[in-house]
């Protein structure tokens, strides 16, 4: 079942303690205007490989943070379902995958493990009295007459499962669900700048099912899992396949902001491989999800402008274009702000 109390915690960080021992957490203690939290981002997987995947992006851009901004501080539970600020590694198009590389959590020298990378931008979070934290996961606590176990305030509370919370394995596989994946973000108000820092496990795979978040499970070369099917996580190294496929046609531009009236909104693909692919059975998903079938076909290093038929919008105050393959598979997925769309009749790049 998915996680029990998923949500954000929006607050200000006070202190901080590396991740260290069996079960590495990179602690950080955060508050609001009333209450005291700790969140506990795993910086090493309990399952092999132990090396957990990452991406930190210093410049992140969503239009769901526009969202976060209008939060007040505290715990705010979220519904798991798109369009909202829940988070879905896979579905809302927070960032490529290709870009996430595994890290150790402690290695001697600077700046080149997790717990390094994430203190980075706390403890900058911590030198500026105006720096906001915002912790995606689930809630504990509040744990009456019991201290935090790390920073001794009471009750003990705080939020964890700070990483994305679907496609596991082994004992795991209870959490999975969609919309409930977790990270860190970071808002710096006087620079204007957003950062967002995410986590995966290896084991966990790139793609899942649409209700339960469970790995999709196909007859192909990899690892067994506990069924003894075997699965092939994602893995940048390989070329797009039809069990990976992510990358194989990309969305390359999109008109959100016309000057014609009616509006004739427009997503372009290119087929990054070296053949023709068929698009028959395709779909484009805006980012309430209403999806759009695709015909044709597009030649091996062309491109091609799809004339979006509503209900599928791009709206001009941002929005999110994600490709699916016949099989229902994620190709490739973008989000733009509405910096991005507000120049009427410029196309957006990806």
């Amino acid at each position: 079942m998915p996680l029990k109390e998923y949500g954000v915690l929006k607050g200000t960080p006070i202190n901080r303690r590396l991740g260290s021992g069996s079960n590495p957490h990179y602690q950080i203690h955060v508050v609001d205007d009333t209450t005291d939290y700790r969140i506990a981002v795993n910086v090493a997987s309990a399952l092999s490989p132990s090396e957990v995947e990452y991406l930190v992006d210093s410049h992140f851009e969503h239009p769901f943070l526009a969202q976060l901004d209008a939060l007040e501080t505290g715990w705010h539970q979220l519904e798991s379902t798109p369009g909202g600020p829940a988070l879905d590694f896979i579905r809302s198009n927070l960032f490529d995958p290709r870009d996430m590389v595994p890290l150790p959590f402690n290695v001697p020298g600077p700046d080149n493990d997790l717990n390094e990378k994430i203190d980075h931008y706390v403890q900058r979070a911590m030198a500026d009295e105006d720096a906001l934290i915002y912790a995606f996961g689930e809630r504990w606590g509040p744990e009456e007459r019991k201290k935090d176990k790390i920073f001794g305030f009471m009750p003990g509370n705080g939020v964890h499962d700070i990483h994305m919370n679907q496609a596991n394995v082994g004992r795991f596989v209870a959490d999975d669900g969609v919309y409930q994946d977790g990270a860190l973000v970071l808002y710096f108000p006087h620079q204007n700048q957003w950062v967002g820092i995410f986590l995966k496990f290896q084991s966990q795979t790139w793609h899942t099912d649409d209700t339960t978040g469970h790995q999709i499970r196909s007859e192909v070369s990899g690892p067994p899992s506990d069924s003894g099917i075997s699965l092939r996580p994602f893995d940048p190294g390989f070329l797009p396949t039809p069990e990976a496929p992510d990358g194989a046609v990309r969305i390359v531009g999109a008109l959100a902001n016309p000057v014609v009236s009616p509006e004739v909104e427009t997503v372009t693909l290119l087929n990054a491989t070296g053949q023709t692919v068929d698009l028959h059975g395709w779909r484009i998903l805006d980012k309430d999800k209403n999806a759009m079938d695709l015909s044709g076909s597009i030649e091996a290093g062309d491109t091609v402008r799809i004339t979006l038929i509503p209900t599928v919008v791009l709206p001009n105050n941002g929005g999110q274009i994600t490709l699916l393959n016949p099989d229902g598979l994620r190709v490739d997925g973008v989000a733009y702000t509405e910096r991005d769309a507000s120049l009427p009749g410029f196309s957006i790049a990806f």
